[in-house]
């Protein structure tokens, strides 16, 4: 399991909202885990069409859903994340304390936007860890989308309040460069 992608709820709502889950879909097959928290946070009633989505994407078992256990090292982390942080350490949300506690645990690959969060802790933990951004870029290398798709695509995930780190996806291509 080295190679399994432990995704938080901003990193794969960006795809969700803007209905390119089959871009996950093909560059990751089989390989998509969600936490149980950030399964939980996607089936929020709220938001109808996401929960639609993430329970058909787990049905037809494109998307695995991992619960923590406790007493695992997994359960450790997590609880020191999201729970009962060391003294002068703060609490991060639940669905990235989850990706990245199953991430390392399981030797794998967290897939989330929010650096200020977890950052620190994918350092930590030798973590590998990819962002909205690179799986867009991943799929501009792999011919899935084009540049004015993937600007496009970052457009509508801005429309739809997902924190990204420049202002086009051209922009975020020059900045990597």
């Amino acid at each position: 399991m080295t190679d399994q992608l432990f995704f938080d709820t901003d990193c794969m709502s960006s795809f969700l909202w803007v209905k390119k889950e089959n871009i996950l879909l093909q560059l990751f097959p089989g390989r998509i885990v969600l936490p149980q928290e950030v399964f939980e946070e996607l089936s929020n009633p709220s938001i109808p069409h996401i929960r639609a989505k993430i329970s058909s994407l787990c049905t037809n078992k494109d998307v695995i859903i991992k619960q923590i256990i406790a007493n695992t090292e997994e359960f450790t982390i997590y609880y020191e994340l999201a729970i009962s942080p060391p003294k002068g350490e703060i609490i991060i949300g639940r669905g990235e304390a989850a990706a990245l506690a199953l991430a390392k645990a399981y030797n794998g690959i967290i897939a989330s936007n929010n650096l200020k969060d977890i950052s620190k802790y994918v350092d930590k933990y030798r973590i590998n860890h990819v962002t909205t951004g690179d799986i867009l870029v991943l799929a501009l290398n792999n011919g899935l989308i084009d540049e004015s798709t993937g600007n496009q695509i970052w457009s509508g995930m801005l429309s739809k309040r997902r924190l990204l780190p420049a202002v086009s996806f051209s922009d975020f291509l020059r900045k990597c460069t």
